[in-house]
């Protein structure tokens, strides 16, 4: 079990913001319910699937072909020189392997992020709800964060510009968006994209986009993305990773797309926070990219199953109401009388055995929801919902 902050030693010459610096609550309800092997754990975003073997054989025989050493900050140039292919080939764009930047996962890349762009004093606006871990980037840097909440329509997740850019003032840095969005689902159009780009440029703003979610994506072939209808020199940062595109969470592996004149700066940090990815990661994400497109509609094709199959048994429950998610692979939705929903999921976990992510986490208008993530197996979806249904369907 986890300490709480209240054991920590509050004498310790720490600072500030990071002994401020609030807990995951979704770790919080793992730490809880990770040792009962009863309880279905659908609370972090995670597939169930094992990495694919054929990115396992390649990790083995770069293993063996002994590239076990330190590799250059910005990353192998072999893979580099694959992402750039592998993107501008998506895009229709030509994104140059100078302005990326190997990192060792898509949480490394956002605390070079934020290291790079905030000041103390310095705010970044968000639209959420979100995956929080970025928001702690900026706190962590002495940074604010000003949250803009998406609104839940019939017809789904929307974003009203105009609160967006009224968020902004004199000290903001940065606007973030996650798109496909975790938790909710929600995808960003290029109509949209185009004027967030244009007010950025107005304003001297980066614009820090994650996309880790673009293959993920169910009515449409590819997720709109910034990297499309970005020039080179614009100030857009697009943060990306192996973990949920090729099932490889525990590899710690992503990248940074970045303007050329970012790329020095976040090579520089690199060394100063991990040196560099894996070796034998890095030689594994050159054959997940290049030989992994097969896998990638398959997978997908599960996660479209499982959205409707979810989508559908919850959408039917008395006390619940969800958006449909048009990407990602999470329902995000609301319970009749919940209240708080930390508290409610606690305790749906004690009864249920089913283990979901509170809402709560996810920051400004995620406060009465609850994320299930559905990157399972039928079986275990089927078996998680039956025994969700005695406190939801009622």
């Amino acid at each position: 079990m986890s300490e709480s902050r209240s054991d920590r030693d509050p004498a310790l010459p720490i600072r500030r913001q990071v002994v401020e610096l609030r807990d995951s609550l979704i770790r919080e309800i793992a730490h809880e319910g990770m040792d009962n092997p009863d309880i279905i754990p659908l609370w972090f975003g995670e597939p169930d699937l094992p990495t694919p073997d054929f990115i396992v054989a390649a990790s083995d025989a770069a293993l063996r072909a002994g590239h076990t050493f330190y590799t250059p900050n910005l990353g192998i140039p072999e893979l580099r020189e694959t992402l750039s292919t592998y993107m501008s080939g998506l895009y229709k764009r030509d994104i140059g392997l100078e302005r990326i930047v190997i990192t060792a996962a898509a949480m490394n890349g956002m605390m070079m992020t934020a290291e790079a762009l905030i000041d103390p004093g310095d705010n970044m606006v968000a639209v959420t709800p979100v995956w929080p871990n970025f928001l702690r980037c900026v706190e962590i840097m002495d940074g604010q964060i000003y949250m803009v909440p998406l609104t839940p329509e019939s017809t789904g997740w929307q974003l009203d510009l105009d609160h967006l850019f009224d968020a902004c003032d004199a000290r903001t840095r940065a606007i973030y968006i996650n798109s496909p969005n975790n938790p909710t689902g929600w995808v960003m159009e290029q109509k949209q994209q185009q004027q967030v780009i244009d007010f950025c440029r107005q304003r001297g703003l980066w614009i820090v986009s994650d996309e880790v979610y673009a293959r993920i994506i169910y009515d449409q072939p590819l997720a709109p993305s910034f990297l499309e209808i970005a020039e080179p020199e614009d100030l857009v940062i697009v943060i990306n990773s192996f973990s949920k595109s090729w099932a490889m969470t525990g590899w710690r592996l992503g990248w940074i797309t970045c303007p050329h004149g970012l790329t020095p700066v976040i090579e520089k940090l690199n060394e100063y926070n991990v040196a560099s990815p894996s070796t034998v990661a890095q030689h594994a994400g050159v054959t997940a990219v290049r030989d992994g497109e097969n896998f990638v509609n398959s997978m997908v094709e599960r996660y479209r199953i499982a959205r409707n199959v979810v989508h559908q048994r919850l959408g039917s429950m008395a006390r619940v109401h969800m958006p449909k998610p048009d990407a990602a692979f999470y329902a995000f939705f609301t319970v009749d009388g919940m209240g708080d929903s930390l508290d409610f999921a606690k305790r749906t976990m004690r009864e249920t055995k089913v283990g979901l992510a509170p809402g709560l986490a996810f920051g400004a208008g995620g406060e009465n929801y609850l994320r299930i993530c559905y990157a399972k197996s039928p079986e275990v979806l089927g078996v998680a919902l039956d025994r969700l249904a005695p406190v939801l369907d009622v």
